[in-house]
């Protein structure tokens, strides 16, 4: 037993780290995310998602990284608004062409095709999708079953009366696998419903991702919280912290 564990260490250890920006948060996990993984950052409308995410990509323009932040259902004038007032102001950065922010249209037939290009395209080292929610509930028809290898992503629960088969879930394992490709540090955020017994929206993301961050709000003690409840290749409590935002972002407090 000793020496699994030794070798566990050694692991961690090894492991390249990348610092997230967020105070207090890379001392829970080993000195920060580790490198070319997926994390899941999860939560209701107000936790701070978003402003992880950005906290996370401005670490990135500091160190020298190239940046990219993808967003499904968020304008970007108003997102840089809000995190210059924060102290997070991206345009130097915009202009160097150092990151690049990027709105997606779900309506646009060829969005899949554009956010994966993108991502395979642009030799990035940090990529944040906010939010994965929205390729989760929009469903692809289709009429042959031989063409899914993994009928669990069928949505059983709806009939078809035209002989397709809505498929849910194929948009996560199409853009996790494009994420994966990239060989880049990313974030990706979902929402989560309260007292949802899954970590993500759709149940499925948590177990395509590396890391899964779960944010959430305490009304009664008027706090907000985070807690680190899976990440590999680290040691990490999963005790929740209780978390502030101000100038600069989310600091654990």
């Amino acid at each position: 037993m000793p020496l699994i564990q030794s070798e566990s260490k050694d692991m961690i250890s090894r492991v390249g780290r990348i610092k997230t920006g967020v105070g207090g948060l890379d001392d829970l996990i080993s000195g920060g995310l580790p490198k070319d993984t997926i994390t899941l950052i999860s939560g209701p409308p107000g936790s701070g998602k978003t402003i992880l995410c950005c906290q996370f990509l401005y670490k990135g323009i500091e160190e020298g990284d190239k940046c990219l932040f993808l967003t499904l259902d968020k304008k970007i004038e108003g997102l840089l608004s809000q995190t210059q007032e924060l102290g997070l102001d991206f345009q130097p950065a915009i202009e160097k062409g150092q990151i690049k922010f990027l709105h997606l249209n779900m309506s646009k037939k060829l969005v899949y095709e554009t956010m994966a290009n993108e991502i395979l395209s642009g030799d990035y080292e940090r990529i944040v999708l906010d939010s994965i929610t929205p390729l989760s509930e929009m469903p692809i028809y289709i009429n042959n079953l031989d063409l899914v290898k993994d009928l669990s992503i069928i949505d059983s629960e709806e009939t078809s009366t035209d002989g397709t088969y809505p498929i849910r879930r194929l948009h996560l394992h199409y853009i996790m696998n494009a994420l994966q490709t990239a060989k880049c540090t990313s974030l990706v955020t979902s929402e989560l419903p309260s007292g949802s017994p899954h970590m993500s929206r759709d149940g499925l993301s948590e177990f395509l991702v590396d890391g899964v961050i779960v944010m959430s709000l305490d009304p009664t003690m008027d706090r907000r919280k985070l807690a680190v409840m899976k990440m590999r290749n680290t040691k990490h409590t999963l005790k929740p912290q209780d978390i502030e935002i101000g100038k600069g972002g989310i600091t654990i407090i």
